[in-house]
């Protein structure tokens, strides 16, 4: 799991770095060189596509230099693209984004980057013995939840539809391996995270609901390709090579290429393979007719943006919300790819 997502999926400092860099996104035409392209993207996160990237794959196909860099939040990754710095965020957080995109940063999602509602849940403990029969039991009880994330609007989600009554909680703001420490300890009825921290979570409780089950509820985990509007009308053809190449990665893998695969991914994800391999089982990488489709980019995410927009204004995390986010989804790129 990438090491500091609790700052990637956190919202709160994003809205300064925004302000900023607003009007450095106006100053800048964030056109990649005709040499090179700079991709941002999370080490400790491993996804198919980082096979194209070690092997070099990207550049034949697009004929230019695509140089990835590391960063630790999805806050920092819309920065860097609006400074220009950077002209692709592989696999950007959505919290992140939707602050970006309501303080009036001119981002677009173009791609799903990975679906991971199965690796990131909240866990109850075992001793409570609650379950879907009995949640009503949770209501006075300790809860540790990231606050401000996708693990956060999760729990509210689930909690409203079991009829539970948070303010009766006493919600904590815990970052999930400190989560996973303290629910370890004993010092917590319920804890909320995700990756390594909620293959922990889970030695000591039980989850109450799967994440085929919170897709039903509405409840998306996901993280997406983002780019500056204006850049990817600028370079249409290249944005849509890259799109397509990620594509060919996530099918590889599911069509049976792993084995060959995940030693590379690995390395570039900076992990042990036993741990890419456990983290990747906890991931679907949609094909581009799923991500077509109205689940996806064809209406469903754009619902989406707004639900956690909303919801962050109600938590007072962001002054305003847009009154749609249909312009934050492009789909056309995505559309490109799949004709190539």
């Amino acid at each position: 799991m990438r090491p500091t997502k609790s700052t990637r999926g956190g919202v709160c400092a994003i809205v300064l770095i925004v302000t900023i860099s607003i009007a450095a996104t106006l100053a800048s035409t964030s056109t990649a060189s005709a040499e090179q392209l700079t991709v941002a993207y999370f080490m400790e996160w491993p996804t198919p596509n980082q096979y194209a990237q070690s092997k070099k794959i990207y550049d034949e196909k697009l004929g230019v230099d695509v140089k990835w860099v590391a960063f630790d939040s999805g806050t920092a990754m819309s920065a860097a693209m609006a400074s220009g710095d950077v002209q692709i965020s592989f696999s950007q957080g959505i919290p992140p984004f939707v602050v970006a995109a309501s303080a009036g940063q001119d981002l677009q999602i173009v791609d799903v980057a990975v679906s991971y509602s199965e690796n990131d849940n909240c866990v109850v403990r075992s001793t409570l013995e609650i379950d879907k029969s009995n949640v009503k039991e949770l209501e006075g009880k300790q809860v540790g939840v990231p606050l401000g994330t996708a693990a956060h609007y999760g729990f509210l989600k689930q909690m409203d539809h079991f009829g539970v009554d948070t303010s009766t909680m006493k919600i904590v703001d815990m970052a999930p391996p400190d989560g996973a420490a303290a629910f370890a300890s004993g010092n917590l009825d319920m804890v909320c995270g995700w990756g390594g921290a909620l293959r922990r979570m889970k030695e000591h409780g039980n989850v109450l609901m799967s994440g085929a089950e919170k897709e039903e509820l509405g409840i998306q985990v996901f993280d997406a390709t983002s780019v500056l509007a204006q850049w990817a009308k600028e370079n249409a053809v290249l944005l849509a090579k890259f799109l397509k190449v990620t594509a060919d990665m996530n099918a590889k893998f599911a069509a049976g290429g792993s084995d060959e695969m995940l030693p590379v991914i690995a390395k570039a994800a900076g992990m042990d393979e036993k741990a890419t391999k456990e983290t990747l089982a906890g991931f679907k990488f949609p094909t581009i007719e799923q991500q077509l489709s109205e689940k996806w980019l064809g209406g469903g995410t754009q619902k989406f943006l707004k639900e956690v927009a909303d919801f962050f204004v109600e938590q007072g995390t962001i002054p305003k919300a847009r009154d749609n986010y249909d312009s934050a989804v492009d789909a056309s790129y995505l559309k490109a790819a799949s004709k190539m």
